[in-house]
Order: structure tokens, then C-alpha cells, then sequence
């Protein structure tokens, strides 16, 4: 038999009224339960006046024991039970013989109830009996006394209801249980209808199986991509983790549900939280790695709901960069070298065809004290081959321009701050003082120079870089650090800086410069030497 998959919409509706039928059907049956009880109550009581009121009548009292009791009583009784809208009243002399019955074949014969026992020796009470048609009565039983003789007890008065059963209720409230059931079915399909359809939007229009089925499918795109994936809720609890991100950053086991600062504390997912935009191509060290994040903030209507990360290691990414930097480093080096040695060979020989023996080996002493001088320096001061090197070649490339490149004497340098790779300290001293050189090649000044300055200390790594260039105006100032914004109008111009403020702001770093037209620009960039970890507000 093939299986008939309904629309969730409908499910729901049929579900959400199933349960309004069922809660009805049981409040049905408690008050159906209820009401009878409470009939028989009212019946009962009702019962026991009209039995006391019998049983005092002075007529009932005087025609007991009178010969012709049943038609002076007959009349009497009749009317009362009339009034009184019972089912009969029965009155017996001490015998058990019955002087009064609505049916009058049963009068003058005896009283086979079984439970009239009581009443005979003055017992006022109200007992259950089976009557013939299967039915429940409720019978008050009152005995009664002499008129002038209080103690003297002459009969019994026996009053009975038969008690309405279970459809018998029904049928009396029947109008209203059948406007009951309308309202409710109305209104009980209309608010199930619009529950499911309020559900069914949650759900995007989807049904189930599509649900599944684009969970599974968003899972497994999500664990075969090679960029990490983090995802939190708006109470900072992960609700999505792929493989590649525990991989990048060391997470093992299900996180799912754990909060995002327990397990990765330095995401500064969080933030994203507070500040509902997105913040893209950021660099972060995260969990000892460096990463490239793009952070979104998810979204329903207005209000943000959650955070998602999506970002690659950089770690491979930089071997590569470093080593295309050495590579081009090292030509540029040779290429200045190259064009270097050729003015120096050029002034040698023309020093020996002159026959200027003695002053071409003077100058070949100089430049070998020169060069040997700022090796020795950049060594001694500097303890990493790859900024000295680039110190060096710079030094090199500003005599090629006829710049004078100045490392103060006092600058140290001998271990990187956490989170700062060789390549990024090479990204930061490489492009601010190519700028300089930008600048001092507009410089109209005649000594065109550049002072740069490397301290360390325990806390921290300062950097300065200083050119006595063509300066920045007001408006290049506020947008110096955009990406792809340049004074130049050269094509692929305006990163540098953009790097540079990305991997300062990456380990929580300060950049500030001062500069001035014609009268030059300094930068000053201060890197921690240890990391501080990012705490929510």
C-alpha cells in the first residue's frame, strides 16, 4: 500500500485539532460524570423534604391507621408528587403494606425493597435501589409519628426519583453541548490552521523531508569545503562547526551547543554580536594560527540572531609569501648591487688609467669599511637575517635614488611579538619605507632622507619610519588606511598600508602618524609582545 505523505500544514492541523477533540471528549465525559452526580444530589435532597413534609402532614398522621387509609391519602399524596415532580410517593403502615403508589395495582400489597429495614425503627436516611427497567432511584425514607405521641411510630414515607442516565443528561443539554462543539471545532480548526501556518513560515515553506534534507546536505557542504566554518547564536553557543575549523584550530569532540568562549576564546566572533555588521578580510591569530575571517552577523527581520565565521589558515599562505619576498628581495638586491658595483668599477678603472694607483686603492678600503661597517651594525643590533637583510637592501636602493637611509644607532631587535610572522614585520618595514621613497622622490628638498627605528622592550616592539617627503594633506590623512586608496595614480597602489593597519589591528596593535606637506611623515607602530585575549564589552 502506498503511503500518502500530507503537507505538514495539514498535519499540524489535523494534530493540533486531534488534541482539541480529544481535551474535549475528556472535559465531556468529567462533566457528564460531574452533572450526574449533582442530579443525584438534587434529587436525593429534594427527596427528603417532600419525605419530611409528608410525614408531618396532620391528615397523613390522623389516616395511617384508619381502615379506608388508602383513598383518604390517595388524593393527598397524588398532589404533592405532582407539585412535586416525583416519581412516587409511597406510604406504609407498620405491616410494610402499601396505603399509597402511583400505580394502584400495587396498593394495599407489601413492600419488597429490601432496604426499608432502617426506617421502621425511626431511621431517617436516603438509600439506592435498582428498579425494573435497569434504572437507579434515589428513595428518602421519613418515618411517621403520631400527631399527640411523639414516640409513637405509626408508618414510613418513601419517596423516590428515578435518576436520568448518561443520555438522558446528554439529551437535556443537548442544545448546548452541540453549540459547544461548534464554537469549539471553529475556532479549535482556525487556531490550529493558523498555528501551522505560522510553523510552516518558520520553516521557510518547507517540509520536513526538505528540511532534512538540506540539513544533511548544508553538513555535508560544510565539512568538505577546506575554509573553516563557526557559526553561533545570539547567546554565543556554536551551533555550527565543520571539520576543517577544528582542524585549524585544534577543537576536538562535539562543541555543538558549548559556548564560543569556553572552547575558542580569541575568535572575537562575539563582537559581531554587538556591532550587527560584518567585518571582512580580517586578519586574526587564532588558537597560536594566523587567519584570514570574513565575520557575518545572521540575520532574521532586524534583529541578529547569531554570528558566522568563515576564514582559511594563512599559515601556509605566508611560507609561500615569505618565500616570494626573499626571492624578491634577493633580485632587487642583486639589481642594486649589480648597478652599484658597476659606478664603483667604473670609478676603480678610470682611477687606474690615470695612473691613480694609490687613490684607487683608497677607495676600494673605503667602500670595503663602508660596507662592512653596516653589515656589522645591522648583525649587531638586529637579530633576524630577514630584517636585516631587507635593511640592508633598502639602505642600497636609497643610495641607488640618492636617498639617505638612516637606522638609529640605538635600535634593537631580537624576537618577534606573538602573532607577528617575519613576513609580516617584512610587509610593515618593507611598505613604509617604499612610501618614504614615494614621497622623497617628489621631495624638493636637497638632502632627502629617511630615519628608521626599531626598539624592544618586554612589552612591547616600536617601530618608527620617518622621510622628510612631500607630506599628506587633510583629506589623504582620513583615508590613508582604505583599501585601494593611494596618492599614486598607478594601478595596484593602496594595499600597502591596508596590510599594514590589517596586521597591526590583528594582534590588537596601535598605528599613529604625524605628517605635514612638505615637511615629511613619521609612523609610529607599537606591536605588544604578548597578545591580550579579547573579552566581550
Amino acid at each position: 500500500m502506498k503511503r500518502i505523505n500530507l503537507p505538514i500544514r495539514w498535519k499540524i492541523t489535523g494534530l493540533s485539532f486531534g488534541i482539541v477533540l480529544f481535551s474535549l471528549l475528556i472535559i465531556g465525559i468529567i462533566l457528564l460524570g460531574y452533572m450526574s452526580s449533582v442530579k443525584e444530589e438534587q434529587f436525593s435532597q429534594r427527596a427528603l423534604i417532600t419525605a419530611q413534609v409528608v410525614a408531618t402532614n396532620p391528615v397523613v398522621q390522623q389516616s395511617v391507621e384508619d381502615p379506608n387509609a388508602p383513598e383518604l391519602l390517595r388524593p393527598l399524596v397524588e398532589r404533592i408528587r405532582v407539585i412535586n415532580n416525583h416519581d412516587y410517593i409511597v406510604i406504609l403502615n407498620m405491616d410494610k403494606v402499601r396505603l399509597t403508589h402511583p400505580i394502584q395495582e400495587r396498593v394495599n400489597t407489601s413492600f419488597t425493597g429490601g432496604d426499608e429495614g432502617p426506617a421502621f425503627a425511626e431511621h431517617i436516611y436516603i438509600s439506592k435501589a435498582e428498579v425494573s427497567d435497569g434504572n437507579t432511584s434515589v428513595r428518602a425514607f421519613v418515618p411517621i409519628k403520631k400527631a399527640d405521641q411523639v414516640q409513637d411510630q405509626i408508618g414510613v414515607v418513601v419517596v423516590g426519583n428515578v435518576l436520568p442516565t448518561m443520555k438522558d443528561i446528554i439529551y437535556e443539554y443537548l442544545q448546548s453541548i452541540i453549540v459547544i462543539v461548534f464554537i469549539t471545532t471553529l475556532f479549535g480548526v482556525w487556531g490550529a490552521w493558523l498555528l501551522a501556518n505560522h510553523i510552516k513560515k518558520q520553516t521557510f515553506e518547507m517540509e520536513p523531508g526538505e528540511l532534512a534534507r538540506v540539513l544533511v546536505e548544508r553538513t555535508a557542504t560544510f565539512n568538505a569545503i577546506h575554509e573553516g566554518v563557526i557559526a553561533i547564536d545570539d547567546k554565543e553557543q556554536i551551533t555550527v562547526i565543520n571539520h576543517a575549523a577544528k582542524k585549524m584550530l585544534g577543537v576536538k569532540g562535539d562543541v555543538v551547543g558549548a559556548k564560543i568562549r569556553e572552547v575558542i576564546p580569541d575568535t572575537r566572533l562575539p563582537e559581531i554580536l554587538e556591532l550587527g555588521k560584518p567585518i571582512f578580510q580580517r586578519d586574526l591569530f587564532v588558537q597560536n594560527k594566523a587567519i584570514l575571517s570574513n565575520r557575518v552577523p545572521i540575520t532574521v527581520g532586524e534583529r541578529t540572531v547569531g554570528a558566522l565565521a568563515i576564514f582559511q589558515d594563512r599559515t601556509e599562505v605566508n611560507r609561500l609569501a615569505q618565500e616570494l619576498t626573499g626571492v624578491q628581495a634577493f633580485v632587487e638586491a642583486l639589481r642594486v648591487q649589480n648597478h652599484e658595483y658597476s659606478n664603483k668599477l667604473h670609478t676603480i678603472a678610470g682611477l687606474i688609467q690615470l695612473e691613480e694607483s694609490s687613490k684607487a686603492l683608497e677607495y676600494i678600503f673605503s667602500l670595503q669599511d663602508e660596507e662592512t661597517g653596516i653589515s656589522q651594525v645591522l648583525q649587531k643590533k638586529i637579530h633576524d637575517d630577514n630584517v636585516a637583510g631587507l635593511l640592508l637592501g633598502k639602505i642600497s636602493r636609497g643610495k641607488e635614488l640618492n636617498f639617505q637611509v638612516k637606522i638609529n644607532p640605538d635600535s634593537r631587535f631580537e624576537e618577534y611579538p606573538e602573532g607577528i610572522t617575519n613576513h609580516d614585520l617584512v610587509v610593515i618595514l618593507g611598505n613604509l619605507i617604499d612610501n618614504s621613497f614615494d614621497a622623497l622622490s617628489e621631495s624638493k628638498h636637497d638632502c632627502k632622507e629617511v630615519c628608521i627605528l626599531l626598539m624592544q622592550s618586554n612589552e612591547e616592539l616600536h617601530i618608527t619610519v620617518k622621510d622628510n617627503g612631500g607630506g599628506m594633506h587633510t583629506v589623504e590623512k582620513e583615508k590613508v588606511f582604505s583599501r585601494g586608496y593611494s596618492t599614486k595614480a598607478k594601478q595596484g597602489r593602496g594595499i600597502g598600508l591596508f596590510l599594514i593597519h590589517s596586521i597591526v589591528s590583528r594582534v590588537d596593535g596601535e598605528i599613529t602618524f604625524k605628517s605635514q606637506p612638505q615637511e615629511g611623515t613619521e609612523f609610529n607602530i607599537k606591536l605588544p609582545m604578548k597578545r591580550r585575549v579579547w573579552e566581550h564589552g
